[in-house]
């Protein structure tokens, strides 16, 4: 007698973790946009002088751009820990289109991503502690509160990674 195992689909992931995912994918929108003001060429709270100083124009005017985009599409990607374009890949993605990737791979590498962002962003919870000498005062605390939202990135994204892994390992995938 011969059985045949049935690709199973996970459960649907609890209101908790949609929420959380749509979250972290939005607690990078006020830096993001106080980053893109800055290579549009506003001050954005820096002195003339620290403006200058930093660059924001030619390339790195590119660069504050291209790290905006970059954080930006990388706090999206939760997204596909709770969507279904994440169980499996749509068909117009190069190579890997219309396949299922492999739950364990996306868990690690969400985990590893969670760790990384709470390691590099929690900085910003201590922006008050530092002096900014290149920023005004309100600039300084404006850019703080802006950039304070991104210290959540990281355990929002752990939560939606260890939902995906429960919700996997219990799919039996």
């Amino acid at each position: 007698m011969t059985t045949t195992q049935l690709a199973t689909s996970p459960p649907l992931p609890p209101r908790w973790a949609v929420y959380a995912a749509h979250a972290a994918a939005l607690v990078t929108l006020p830096s993001g946009v106080w980053r893109l003001l800055l290579a549009a060429g506003f001050t954005a709270g820096y002195t003339e002088a620290g403006y200058e100083a930093m660059g924001f124009t030619g390339w790195g005017a590119i660069y504050v751009v291209g790290l905006t985009a970059g954080g930006e599409l990388l706090a999206l990607l939760t997204l596909g820990l709770v969507r279904p374009w994440g169980e499996v890949l749509p068909q117009w993605v190069p190579l890997v289109g219309e396949r299922r990737p492999n739950p364990r791979a996306v868990t690690v590498t969400a985990s590893l991503g969670a760790v990384a962002l709470t390691l590099i962003l929690t900085q910003f919870a201590f922006w008050w502690a530092f002096p900014h000498p290149d920023m005004t005062p309100l600039g300084s605390t404006v850019a703080g509160i802006l950039y304070l939202p991104l210290v959540a990135w990281g355990p929002l994204l752990a939560a939606v990674a260890l939902n995906h892994h429960r919700r996997h390992r219990t799919a039996g995938l």
